[in-house]
């Protein structure tokens, strides 16, 4: 009864959960899930036994389904059954087998229950975490392998290497089902399983205990590292918006760069491959730009600038009415006509002379080649040099639009109207629009 004390202990070393909660233990009816049940109900734990039947295995399925029903028949505890049409999810998802599977077992627990979600990864599987992090390049993160507990999910084995599950099941008599796919190589857990960790042992015998000592090596270690890579996020990142903006000169004076620029991006969709992208940057013409599926980090001058990317909403908009409000996806336009009156000098504000305007007006964001005329002003000037006399910024200059009357840009949005569009001696009626940014 070693192992239960062992187990016993490791939840209240990590402080996995308390004994007042009901658990929900995840039980496939292979060794190691049946283990765990047993401890949870030896330790006086009030559990309910979850299955998912992923219809992935025939006649296999139905029996594992059979077996923990009757299990949780033999130990008194209510059992909860779903069964998935995993396959047809994978295909939808376009994802793998085991990645739907996944997905589907871990959002089911999360609905169903509220407490603490107990699954059967020990050390073996932690080990084999930790390599295959280790060789898809994942970081530092990767290296601690599977948390004890991250979010409801909680692994109570993690102290316990396969073989002393095994040796307690034959010694409590306890019985269990095999799951015939785990003796296949195909799925790349089990090839580490079966071959590349078989073959580290025959060269160096101890290569398990050492990796699992590691692990929690890694797990301090990441901790300390955390809490410098934050301290340099706080002197590096300034938040303004949805966008961060980074001091080139100060990012570069950084060190190490590759590693905080990793810490920075990997977060936002970004690959590790594209690091060094983004440190090229760093020497490059504004303008310049990395992207992931969600962000992007455009050089603009003496700053980094990373924004999500933005949906694809419609680029125009056709205004036909000369009142109510306008919404796109820059803000809102709030149109009124009046009486003459003075206008305002908030640049936020169009007041326009209505003698010279039709309907509809065209909303829409500017573009090169873009021009008008200033108000105050007799000659024109393109929008490209408007932009640079006032200092905009290339992420500032994308989030231009123009308002346009029969291919005349009338106002420049929030910035300066078109002077042929003033107000006069002469105006008897005004266009007031207001903008609202969002």
């Amino acid at each position: 009864m070693q192992l239960l004390q062992a187990f016993k202990d490791f939840v209240d070393k990590e402080a996995l959960f308390s004994s007042n909660e009901t658990l929900l233990v995840a039980v496939s009816g292979g060794m190691d899930s049946v283990v765990l049940c047993e401890l949870c109900c030896r330790a006086g734990f009030d559990l309910i036994i979850a299955h998912v039947n992923f219809q992935l295995r025939g006649e296999e399925s139905v029996r594992d389904e059979a077996f923990v029903r009757e299990m949780g028949r033999r130990l008194g505890k209510q059992v909860m059954v779903e069964r998935f049409d995993t396959t047809r999810y994978a295909s939808e998802k376009k994802c793998s087998i085991q990645v739907a599977a996944r997905e589907l077992r871990y959002q089911w627990f999360e609905q169903v229950h509220a407490g603490p979600i107990l699954t059967a990864h020990h050390q073996d599987d932690n080990i084999e975490t930790l390599l295959m992090n280790f060789f898809k390049g994942t970081g530092i993160a990767g290296l601690r392998g599977i948390q004890p507990r991250q979010g409801r999910i909680v692994r109570p084995l993690l102290f316990a290497t396969k073989e002393m599950l095994r040796q307690f099941a034959g010694e409590q008599g306890l019985s269990w089902v095999e799951d015939s796919s785990n003796a296949s190589d195909k799925y790349t857990r089990n090839y580490f399983r079966h071959q590349l960790i078989p073959l580290l042992q025959s060269v160096y015998p101890g290569v398990t205990a050492h990796l699992a000592d590691n692990i929690q090596r890694f797990r301090e270690i990441e901790v300390l590292y955390r809490q410098g890579v934050e301290q340099y996020k706080k002197k590096l990142l300034e938040k303004k918006g949805e966008e961060v903006h980074i001091p080139v000169e100060k990012l570069r004076r950084s060190q190490p760069l590759h590693t905080l620029i990793y810490e920075i991006i990997h977060p936002l969709g970004f690959s590790p491959q594209q690091v060094s992208s983004v440190v090229a940057l760093l020497d490059a013409g504004s303008g310049k730009y990395v992207l992931s599926a969600s962000h992007r980090i455009l050089k603009d001058r003496n700053w980094l600038i990373i924004s999500p990317l933005a949906e694809a909403p419609a680029d125009h908009v056709l205004i036909e009415s000369p009142a109510g409000k306008v919404l796109y996806e820059g803000g809102t336009l709030d149109l009124q006509l009046l009486t003459v009156q003075a206008p305002t000098a908030d640049a936020s504000i169009a007041w326009l002379d209505t003698t010279a305007m039709q309907f509809p007006l065209l909303l829409r964001k500017w573009r090169p080649g873009d021009y008008f005329y200033p108000l105050g002003m007799r000659k024109k000037k393109k929008l490209a040099r408007f932009f640079i006399d006032n200092k905009l910024s290339l992420a500032q200059k994308e989030k231009v639009w123009v308002l346009e009357m029969d291919k005349k840009i009338i106002w420049v949005v929030g910035m300066r109207i078109d002077d042929r569009f003033r107000i006069t001696e002469r105006t008897k009626q005004v266009l007031r629009i207001a903008f609202l940014p969002r």
